[in-house]
């Protein structure tokens, strides 16, 4: 009799029931899974998991049970009898500590009579509906997913779309409490449901089942492995570690070069400004208007001068009016609906003026991204520009409809969410290429393994309010444990910002608080325009005229300087700080480049503690403790501060153990921030009262 399972070099095969399931080695501690209806594997549309090299594994096989053993982690696989099941005889899978015998995770059903662990509902030839479930565990925490906007720092009990979406970034890749890393390496559309009675995974449209498992005694360990399976970050230029200024939008060569010498003339630390969309001529054109920005080159040379990088905003955006339409689509290089209609977002443009329509190009198509690059090479980067805020990178639609998209490899909902990892890659590749490794890409949106492409993920559109404000922290943390070390907020928020509003002036100065203990510190916002009253309590924010003309062309101002004298002394110096801590932030984000290691961490990351299981503080690399003032009003602030460390507030020396909440005063300009006592020495620059 035929055994049910084989080794195929240092691969696990099972044939069963017309399901091929493959189990093979895949980095430290770590399996991957495949499998697929019929007698062959298909190759994933895109595949976050680097190929591996000198992979060994210990299999065994006896009669209707076998098991794989990489490192610390095993896979066992039987043969289940059901009774009452719409097929009684059945494969399951579970994954244990290979020493210890410790289950991790396993396969499971909702109910006894279905569906299955691995349950695959035909569409088409060649394409299903997947649903992967597993056992819940009784308080099992998790984190990760990518960047999510509800706030919650625990997983556990979270149903969310895997779709991406402005502000809502999706990185398939959990980290659990019980000592395991799962990533669900697969672009599809679908669900990740965290429930009290089930752990699914759905994919909208897929060919094939595919995830990858690693163990690991600590969560550090979990997380390095994740990164070594899909790719280190490059090092960061030291100059992204200063201050970004930026703003809803700068219109022309002469304004942007005017803010840039008025930071300089006020000896304001400034390493980076930003050209926000609607630079351009048309969208997809990807050139500047030269009645705006008439000498790029001239602008690079002088903000170079200064000591200031340039960054340009570029969409991934084709409007029917533009210059390449009928190229691009008699060639196959844009994304169509299922029956041709080029038709994905509705969004103005400037010439003609208005509102249009329009389609992405088909980053799925390498002959695409070659045609996209050779234009962006062209147009920008022979003006000395290698520095590119790829926005609306989900891509974005409206309506959110990804199986009505038609790319280059098959249906939207097959692949979507792996866009923006393609995208970045061409750009990384393309900068590369032309000599500039350092290039610095800001995207809206990544997937799993984007870090390795110099992506800095910032949290999208958020609003200006309390609400988005406290969601940003839990946002960063999970992105960091999601392998984006690079990542970075509107600081103020996007929408709705009222300058000429104290309760926005208070949130603002706390979130620029926030913005300067971040990774990255930047700068951003559609402000109200100047001029238009503030609203009343319970009122809308309103634009003084049609918000549509008001957000083409140009909101009101967002420099530091913009809200007052008594705001710019405070935001003043929070940016010395800043400028002050760039040292040690070269060595956080150094060791990130080498590990994984979020450089914006949770406390648990680097301690045994459960402080700040909420998303309410945080390391900013292994000495900083950071604990914003994240409510309207508050003055002072209570701090847990994890055990087995002395902390020293920085703002007034004062020492506090560690396991005790530390009540310390936190007024405009000074969150709540400690520093391990060991290591108080090194910030006497940035933290004066650190001084012996």
């Amino acid at each position: 009799m035929t055994s049910l399972f084989t080794q195929d070099g240092v691969a696990l095969v099972c044939s069963f029931q017309a399901e091929t399931l493959l189990i093979e080695p895949w980095g430290t501690d770590a399996l991957r899974v495949r499998s697929r209806p019929g007698r062959t594997l298909a190759e994933p549309h895109v595949d976050a998991l680097l190929a591996v090299d000198g992979q060994s594994s210990q299999i065994t096989i006896e009669g209707e049970k076998a098991s794989i053993t990489r490192g610390h982690i095993r896979a066992e696989l039987w043969i289940k009898v059901r009774y009452g099941a719409e097929v009684r005889r059945e494969l399951m899978i579970r994954f244990l500590r290979s020493d210890s015998g410790e289950e991790l995770l396993s396969e499971t059903r909702s109910h006894f009579a279905g569906p299955r662990p691995r349950n695959f509902k035909a569409i088409a030839s060649g394409s299903w509906k997947l649903e992967q479930q597993f056992k819940a565990y009784d308080g099992e925490k998790l984190w990760g997913l990518g960047q999510p906007q509800h706030g919650k720092m625990d997983l556990k009990g979270v149903s969310t779309t895997l779709l991406q979406q402005n502000a809502h970034v999706v990185i398939p890749f959990v980290v659990s409490s019980r000592g395991y890393g799962f990533l669900w390496n697969n672009p599809a559309v679908g669900r990740a449901e965290f429930a009290s009675n089930v752990t699914r995974w759905t994919a909208e449209a897929t060919n094939g089942l595919d995830y990858w498992v690693t163990a690991g005694d600590t969560t550090q360990e979990i997380v390095r492995n994740y990164i070594m399976a899909t790719g280190k970050s490059p090092d960061i230029p030291d100059w992204a570690l200063g201050f970004w200024q930026c703003k809803l939008r700068y219109r022309t060569q002469e304004e942007l070069l005017s803010v840039a010498r008025e930071y300089k003339a006020r000896g304001l630390p400034l390493s980076c400004i930003v050209i926000d969309f609607f630079a351009w001529t048309r969208q997809g054109e990807w050139k500047f208007d030269p009645s705006e920005w008439p000498d790029p080159k001239a602008m690079v040379d002088e903000l170079k001068s200064m000591g200031v990088e340039l960054m340009v905003s570029i969409w991934p955006t084709v409007s029917a009016s533009s210059e390449h339409y009928k190229q691009m689509t008699e060639r196959g290089l844009i994304f169509t609906s299922e029956r041709g209609s080029p038709v994905m977002i509705p969004f103005p443009d400037k010439d003609p003026f208005g509102a249009g329509f329009f389609t992405y190009y088909d980053a799925f198509n390498p002959d695409a991204r070659a045609f996209h690059w050779d234009l962006v090479k062209e147009n920008y980067v022979a003006h000395g520009i290698k520095h590119f805020w790829l926005d609306a990178c989900e891509p974005e639609m409206r309506p959110a409809h990804p199986e009505n998209v038609r790319t280059s490899l098959g249906n939207g909902a097959e692949m979507l969410c792996g866009y923006p990892l393609l995208h970045e890659e061409n750009y990384r590749k393309g900068l590369t290429d032309a000599g500039h490794e350092d290039g610095v890409l800001l995207c809206r949106s990544a997937w799993a393994g984007s870090q390795q492409h110099g992506v800095i993920l910032w949290s999208g559109d958020v609003w200006s309010d309390w609400d988005w404000f406290r969601a940003q922290l839990p946002a960063g943390l999970h992105a960091g444990m999601s392998g984006l070390g690079w990542w970075t907020t509107d600081i103020g928020g996007f929408y709705d910002g009222h300058g000429e509003s104290e309760e926005f002036r208070e949130l603002l100065v706390r979130w620029f608080e926030f913005g300067v203990f971040s990774p990255i510190c930047r700068l951003h916002g559609f402000r109200v325009p100047e001029g238009v009253p503030a609203p009343g309590p319970g009122e809308e924010v309103t634009y003084g005229q049609d918000t549509f003309n008001i957000f083409t062309n140009t909101g009101g101002p967002n420099e530091v300087w913009s809200y007052g004298p008594e705001i710019e002394a405070i935001l003043t110096e929070l940016l010395r700080v800043r400028e002050a801590l760039r040292h040690y932030l070269e060595g956080v984000f150094a060791t990130y480049a080498q590990t994984g290691d979020p450089v914006m961490a949770p406390l648990f990351y680097h301690f045994d503690t459960d402080a700040g299981a909420d998303g309410t503080s945080y390391m900013l690399g292994p000495d900083l403790l950071i604990a914003p003032v994240l409510n309207p009003g508050e003055r002072s602030i209570t701090v847990d501060l994890p055990d087995g460390e002395t902390w020293v507030h920085v703002w007034s020396g004062e020492t506090h153990d560690g396991g005790t909440g530390a009540s310390v005063d936190a007024p405009f300009g000074q969150p709540g921030v400690f520093v391990r006592a060991a290591a108080a020495h090194r910030f006497t620059q940035a933290f004066p009262a650190l001084t012996p």
